[in-house]
């Protein structure tokens, strides 16, 4: 066997990002569309530029402080659950583990293994590491999708308040008379090239990525702006 061979064989798969992109996405999303949006809407309206931008900074604090919240409580809630689930196992182990082996060994059945061999790895792992065994094969959690709610808090309020940041500079510094146009366009510009690198970096098509992300932000602000002028009266 050469060395080449014999080198320990490292992968690291994108199934491993799942957790921080999820958040990052639709942190950036939310933060680019909401904030975009609400600019779109109230220019429509013929607010003040100063009051367009305070809105704006309301819009990305606001929403940061909201996106952290709701996902801390969700992920939270994910994580109570998995923590219930595993003190169930742990029960069902300590009084039963012989039924607990043969679940496990039916599990592998069902995944295609022999009987004889389904068992033998069922006894193999639990003598390693029972609760692990259980909580990967028959909870289906793993230390990849485990819940982690303070990092999923944090990584939706930045990923919110980066992406709210873009068109709040644009609307500071946009052409009061063309301010409208400025924010919308260059929203979807940032759609999607956010659309594109999320859709690359999880390993999916970039154009049907950029597409997806950068229609539905058009959408929110098409509405948005046609609702600002409907109600909007000159300042």
């Amino acid at each position: 066997m050469s060395y080449a061979t014999r080198r320990l064989h490292l992968e690291r798969h994108r199934t491993d990002r799942i957790g921080w992109l999820r958040a990052a996405v639709l942190g950036a999303n939310d933060g680019i569309v909401s904030t975009a949006s609400l600019v779109v809407g109230v220019a429509a309206a013929q607010a003040s530029p100063s009051t367009i931008v305070m809105t704006a900074v309301a819009g990305l604090v606001a929403g940061a402080m909201s996106m952290a919240a709701g996902e801390y409580v969700s992920v939270h809630s994910q994580a109570d659950t998995e923590k219930a689930d595993l003190e169930r196992e742990r029960h069902e182990l300590a009084t039963d583990p012989l039924a607990e082996e043969h679940e496990l060994a039916g599990i592998y059945v069902g995944r295609g293994l022999a009987p004889g061999l389904a068992q033998q790895v069922a006894q193999q792992l639990m003598a390693h590491d029972a609760l692990g065994a259980h909580a990967r094969d028959e909870l289906e959690i793993s230390g990849t999708m485990t819940a982690r709610p303070v990092q999923a808090a944090l990584t939706s309020a930045a990923a919110f308040a980066g992406g709210a940041a873009l068109p709040l500079l644009v609307a500071a510094v946009a052409p009061a008379s063309s301010l409208l146009y400025w924010v919308a366009g260059t929203a979807l510009v940032f759609l999607a090239l956010l659309g594109g690198v999320a859709a690359r970096t999880g390993g999916a098509g970039v154009l049907v990525g950029a597409w997806r992300v950068t229609f539905w932000g058009a959408l929110a602000m098409a509405i948005t702006a046609g609702v600002g002028a409907l109600f909007g009266a000159p300042v």
